[in-house]
């Protein structure tokens, strides 16, 4: 179940992402659309609506959840940037996930959207210094959030659900 659950291992920061690490961390997140238009390729019709694992969301939530919580991601960017350690939204991504636009809207838009993100995104972070990936947002649960340590976690995030999504074509 843990193999399922967290496919590429669970999100550990040890340290803040140097240079070197943080180009890394932006090819990846820009090259995700990519991926993920790779891996739905492989999937047959029956499959989207396949949950990864037992109790887990289906290939399409998965698909559909990217843009949703990238797009957070990309805004709290924005946030930081622009305001003072700004407090920002939690939302109920499980919520989310079962609304109706999930089984209603074709694959194909929630890439298009997603890839649109992500070009946007990876110019912001590209053009970011080292004191912008210092800066800071508070999440209602995790508290203090450094842009460097947001970078980190969506890199993973994209990651994680990519294999989650590559699990269910491989079962």
């Amino acid at each position: 179940m843990n193999d399922l659950q967290y496919p590429v291992g669970k999100f550990e920061l040890s340290v803040f992402p140097n240079q070197k690490e943080r180009k890394i961390l932006i090819k990846n997140i820009a090259e995700l659309p990519g991926k993920l238009k790779l891996v739905v390729k492989e999937l047959s019709p029956k499959q989207f609506d396949k949950p990864y694992r037992e109790g887990g969301w289906t290939a399409r939530q998965v698909i559909h959840h990217l843009p949703d919580s990238h797009m957070n991601a990309y805004i709290r960017f924005k946030l930081a940037l622009t305001e003072d350690t700004p407090v920002i939204r939690h939302y109920n991504q499980a919520e989310w996930v079962k609304l109706p636009d999930v089984k209603s809207t074709l694959i194909d838009v929630s890439i298009d959207l997603l890839e649109s993100i992500h070009r946007r995104w990876t110019d912001l972070l590209n053009a970011m210094s080292e004191k912008d990936f210092r800066k800071k947002y508070i999440h209602p649960e995790s508290g203090e959030v450094s842009l460097g340590e947001a970078l980190a976690h969506y890199e993973w995030h994209g990651r994680h659900h990519l294999a989650h999504i590559a699990s269910v074509k491989d079962r």
